[in-house]
């Protein structure tokens, strides 16, 4: 990151985790809609990991490195933002290595991890600067996973577009052709996208249709997308696997 942007980015996030619960509460209606990506994404990333060597890139007050570390992997969880630091180290078994570090040049040393997972991260990074430091600290045959926003649907744009204060100034959520980058650095790339019509069903979260819609609206994505392949692109959030050669 350039000294101006890796400075918005930590202020912004110091300021969201130490002050804009109100922010994160307007945001938290729509995450209902998503539990099936972040199962997916907790499912894919709890895996065989035991004695496993595990990276949290960008992991906020805490993320998920607790319940990875309880399933006996060894864990570092890095994060741009102070104040998010020190919250993941209060959280936080002193087991999880907990360090403030700029997500586009780490520390690390070359093939250090097995798994290096995040959510909501990359669209704050360089892609070029970001895919380049994920493979480099992964081992051959590792494997990267991440849940990252799509900038494609014209609505979600609309609503992005008026809510300006929810996001940083430097966020840019992925577009298709972000993928060329990765595509370049890892042997593979697989993409799962979430959220093409689901949104519909936030309005009913509080209600007892919500889970019916929201699955009943799942099955429509799943069909859509699968008969409709270029829909995807329009999709909310992408489930991102990298891995590299072995």
């Amino acid at each position: 990151m350039s000294d101006d942007r890796l400075r918005r980015e930590a202020e912004f996030h110091d300021h969201l985790y130490a002050h804009d619960r109100d922010a994160r509460a307007a945001t938290a209606k729509y995450y209902s809609v998503m539990q099936r990506c972040r199962d997916d994404y907790l499912r894919r990333i709890s895996e065989d990991v035991a004695g496993k060597s595990l990276l949290e890139y960008g992991c906020g007050p805490g993320g998920h490195a607790a319940a990875l570390a309880a399933a006996g992997a060894s864990v570092v969880a890095i994060d741009i933002s102070t104040e998010a630091i020190r919250r993941a180290r209060k959280r936080l078994d002193p087991a999880v290595e907990v360090l403030e570090m700029n997500a586009e040049a780490m520390t690390f040393d070359n093939d250090t991890f097995d798994l290096v997972c995040g959510t909501g991260i990359l669209h704050h990074l360089d892609l070029d600067k970001a895919f380049g430091e994920i493979s480099r600290v992964l081992r051959p045959g590792g494997t990267a996973f991440f849940i990252e926003p799509l900038g494609h649907n014209p609505l979600i744009n609309l609503y992005r577009r008026m809510t300006p204060s929810m996001r940083s100034d430097d966020e840019h959520p992925l577009m298709m052709n972000d993928f060329a980058v990765a595509e370049r650095l890892f042997a593979d790339v697989g993409l799962s996208f979430y959220n093409l019509t689901t949104l519909a069903a936030v309005p009913l979260r509080k209600t007892k249709l919500f889970d019916r819609a929201n699955r009943a609206l799942t099955r429509i994505d799943d069909t859509l997308m699968r008969v409709v392949p270029s829909s995807r692109r329009f999709a909310w959030n992408v489930l991102i696997e990298l891995q590299t050669a072995r």
